[in-house]
């Protein structure tokens, strides 16, 4: 058998193939159909009407929200072809037929037809095969194991809870058939991802859910959204913008959700320990759960975080079984002397690239001492270029020693830093807004920014930090936050650089610069903005001249 239909249907188009995974967030323009990532090798390419090929995505959860959007806008692809297990788009393809009967067939092929289908030209899908330049490759049904379930699952499942909770299970059932998984597990809380008004999807979404009847069961917290909801009409935010974005988050506070709106949950007194099972969305947060405190949550998709924290269950799959845990490739990193804090986001998009599609393990690092931020901003960079829910960092990461070390190794140089370093610094060297907080800035981070702000920030320079209200209470209160906007940065809840928008992202910056590793990779796609990327001490000479560095740091330039 050369492949499986996932989710059925018919269809015919001409193929677009990439070798390489695309996050659909950040990745393509739900308007449009357009690919907006810069770094990409579909930059500039319309998927929309085409057989899209390529191993699985990658990148942030709220893909199938964009999915979704594709598909309600009428400019989705014509069919998904995979050659890895996919969730997120599939997801968005998923609630498209089940919700709104905008269907949109998604098939998983083994190796040798993938590569069949990436090299030809055009495809149609029948019910039994697809057809690629005439040559005929069978599908199957997926098949669908027996799954294990309690009462209370099948009377979500009749309805016995009402038309939103069946939705939810039902949902859950079909991605833990395509998972292979034979059972569900309890989940002791979650947290939403789709609650940023990228797109109209979210909020018919949402909306639906909520008007459904829909209500979480479970302690959950909400990510960033897309207006400081407390303070966007002060800030200049068009109302036709602003009256969505809060609608969009208290639909999800409507249906029991607690109002973090923070992309860093794990910054809350709610994170979860080691073992605990979460059901987690939100890309950097999922990699932060698993890696650094050794709690277990699949990367899910947008929408299934809502259903998962609507019946407390999730397909036990993926990384809930410690097995799955187990790095698979070694990345050996040959450290250079005198190293900032700009190698830890480095380290992790590089790590991206080169385990794509697998969880890794760094070597190397054993005798560095990196704070919670630098792993922090290790993982967040790590989800742009890796679709793998965790990494390890041996003599740091809790789990990155009950594994045996992967016989597959491959060396990570100076070379290979000072490459990622210029492809994440092609901007002009004038600096108009220096951007903190991709993920939200800790308490810690902005006391160590308020130590490095010092003198006056550059007069043609804004400064922001985007930061959760937890943050924003605890700087407040131990005089930082005073110190920043003394300095003449501002310090902004609730949204963070991913949901950002004008007039609160400066209208005439046309350059930015940023310490995150995640946002110098997705800032050009999503804010149409040259980008600089540099150590946090960096970014505070910036501020206070206006001017990014002429060349790499000096642990560089000697490559």
């Amino acid at each position: 058998m050369t492949g499986y239909a996932v989710i059925p249907g018919r269809a015919k188009g001409d193929i677009l193939a990439t070798a390489e995974g695309l996050s659909f967030w950040g990745g393509v323009d739900p308007l449009t159909g357009l690919v907006i990532d810069a770094h990409h090798p579909l930059h500039g390419q319309s998927i929309s009407g085409r057989v899209l090929v390529m191993p699985t995505t990658r990148g942030s959860c709220s893909g199938s929200g964009v999915m979704l959007d594709l598909a309600l806008n009428g400019i989705a692809p014509a069919a998904f072809v995979f050659r890895e297990a996919e969730d997120v788009v599939t997801l968005g393809a998923m609630i498209a037929a089940r919700m709104f009967d905008r269907p949109i067939p998604v098939l998983r092929l083994e190796a040798a037809s993938f590569a069949k289908a990436a090299a030809a030209k055009t495809a149609e899908l029948t019910d039994k095969a697809l057809m690629v330049d005439g040559m005929a490759l069978p599908l199957a049904a997926l098949p669908v194991p027996d799954l294990a379930l309690t009462d209370a699952d099948r009377a979500m499942l009749r309805g016995d809870d009402g038309p939103a909770q069946r939705i939810a299970m039902e949902v859950i059932c079909a991605m833990a058939a395509l998972q292979g998984a034979t059972d569900l597990i309890d989940v002791t809380q979650g947290h939403i991802d789709g609650c940023i008004l990228a797109n109209e999807a979210n909020l018919r979404f949402a909306e639906t859910m909520a008007q459904m009847g829909g209500r979480v069961t479970i302690p959950t917290t909400i990510n960033a959204i897309s207006v400081d909801h407390g303070n966007w009409r002060d800030q200049g935010v068009p109302p036709v913008f602003g009256l969505k974005a809060a609608r969009l988050a208290d639909a999800y506070v409507q249906m029991g959700a607690r109002p973090s709106f923070t992309c860093a949950p794990y910054l809350l007194d709610s994170a979860p320990k080691a073992g605990e099972n979460i059901g987690w969305s939100e890309s950097n947060a999922v990699i932060f759960a698993n890696t650094v405190l050794a709690a277990r949550t699949v990367k899910h998709p947008d929408y299934l975080d809502l259903f998962i924290a609507m019946t407390g269950r999730a397909p036990l799959s993926g990384v809930y079984l410690p097995a799955n845990r187990a790095p698979r490739r070694r990345l050996h990193v040959d450290l250079p002397a005198g190293h900032d804090d700009a190698l830890w986001p480095m380290l992790g998009y590089i790590a991206g690239q080169l385990a794509p599609d697998r969880i890794p393990v760094l070597t190397g690092l054993e005798g560095t001492a990196p704070s919670q931020d630098d792993l922090k901003a290790m993982c967040a960079a790590f989800g742009t270029t890796s679709a793998a829910p965790m990494l390890h960092v041996a003599g740091h990461t809790p789990e990155a020693s009950d594994f045996v070390m992967p016989d597959e190794c491959i060396t990570v140089t100076p070379a290979d830093l000072a490459r990622v370093w210029a492809e994440l610094n092609q901007a002009p060297r004038q600096v108009d807004l220096v951007a903190f907080g991709s993920p939200h800035f800790a308490a810690s981070e902005c006391r160590a920014l308020a130590e490095l702000a010092t003198g006056t920030r550059a007069a043609t320079t804004e400064v922001i930090v985007t930061v959760g209200q937890n943050v924003l209470a605890d700087i407040r209160a131990d005089g930082t936050l005073a110190r920043l906007e003394s300095f003449g940065a501002r310090v902004i809840p609730d949204i963070c650089w991913c949901s950002i928008t004008e007039p609160v992202f400066p209208t005439t910056a046309k350059t930015l610069m940023t310490n995150s590793g995640k946002y110098a990779h997705y800032a050009p796609g999503l804010s149409g903005r040259a980008v600089r990327f540099g150590s946090l001490a960096d970014c505070a000479i910036a501020a206070r001249t206006g001017q990014a560095p002429a060349t790499p740091p000096d642990w560089l330039k000697e490559v």
